[in-house]
């Protein structure tokens, strides 16, 4: 080797080391959410204390990550509004629009003749154009996100009505049930479309430049807007993937039950801000709303194993909300005075 050549290969940067899985894992947002992962270990030893082996049993894990599914996927759609610092109240309203729409007698005789693929784009194609209108009344209508996600949920509740007549709609296209409604590998599909949306979700909102502008969006609008971001169209865009997400928990809904999806959106806006995501914008956590989630579907399950009704698991419910909203304003108020 010359000595030149052996001068360059001393002058040359060292290439920096390659980060452990482990290191990946907290950064990822695992050390942020460990409060959480332990909230979640406390509720699965006060189901094994409370309800033995009926709770502790495989199956019935694999029941709370089953609920836990179509709840989780919209949740990841409302992850993104409420880092913009909005709200949409409609989510549960337009998965029960998606799914009667969906499954009308015309609808399911097409996907019969065709593909039951058919079925499930519909469901997401109402779900997204939903989404988008909410999304153009609020960016561009200057609408409150509250008042418009309120108006869209009581006309998408009113029209599912219509469509339905207010009857429960049987699918009769087998091969949709036993697509969505089956198992890959042991796992049952629906579980299988939680974790692909969630790592979608976790690479859109943390890896992207969309993820970039939406926290830049939900810190300050004004700022974002003055470095050149489009405010309005970026905002669209998320009530729209809201939408979308929607429609994606409705058709995984259809394969398990037929429901107007009531109350959704309680859970859905209590996960997500139990996961950490500021209701003041500019901090949200796709692994953090995974983990909310997952609480409330294990709460669920302790509460119905331990046979309380239905009116003490809401009240359960919203306290916890208001406690994670009180958290949160403690957080904020911290973040506000560094």
């Amino acid at each position: 080797m010359s000595t030149s050549a052996a001068t360059e290969l001393k002058q040359a940067p060292s290439l920096p080391p390659r980060r452990s899985a482990m290191k990946w894992l907290l950064d990822a947002g695992l050390r942020r959410n460990m409060g959480l992962i332990l909230a979640l270990a406390l509720l699965f030893v006060l189901g094994a204390v409370t309800a033995g082996e009926r709770f502790a049993d495989s199956n019935n894990v694999m029941t709370i990550v089953r609920l836990a599914a179509v709840t989780g996927v919209v949740s990841i759609g409302a992850t993104f509004v409420i880092t913009i610092a909005g709200i949409d109240l409609s989510v549960g309203a337009v998965l029960a629009l998606s799914a009667v729409w969906a499954t009308t007698l015309s609808g399911q005789a097409f996907a019969d003749s065709t593909s039951w693929i058919f079925m499930a784009l519909t469901a997401m194609g109402v779900g997204a154009a939903a989404g988008l209108v909410n999304g153009i009344l609020i960016a561009y209508g200057k609408v409150v996100s509250f008042i418009t996600t309120l108006a869209m949920l009581a006309a998408a509740r009113g029209l599912a009505e219509i469509i339905s007549d207010k009857k429960t709609q049987i699918i009769t296209v087998d091969p949709f049930l036993e697509a969505v409604g089956g198992n890959l590998f042991g796992i049952p599909v629906i579980v299988l479309i939680f974790i692909l949306a969630a790592i979608g979700g976790w690479v859109l909102l943390n890896r992207t430049t969309f993820g970039r502008r939406t926290f830049a969006i939900g810190g300050n609008p004004e700022a974002a807007r003055l470095a050149g971001i489009k405010v309005e169209r970026h905002t669209m865009a998320i009530y729209a993937l809201a939408g979308l997400c929607a429609g994606i928990g409705a058709f995984m809904l259809m394969a398990r039950t037929t429901t107007h999806g009531t109350g959704l959106e309680l859970d859905v806006i209590a996960a997500v801000v139990i996961g950490g995501t500021l209701l003041t914008g500019g901090r949200g956590s796709i692994f953090g709303t995974v983990l909310g989630v997952l609480i409330f579907s294990t709460l669920t399950n302790i509460f119905t194993l331990n046979n309380l009704s239905l009116s003490v698991q809401l009240v359960a419910k919203g306290a916890i909300i208001v406690i994670a909203v009180l958290i949160q304003r403690q957080l904020a108020a911290r973040q506000s005075r560094t």
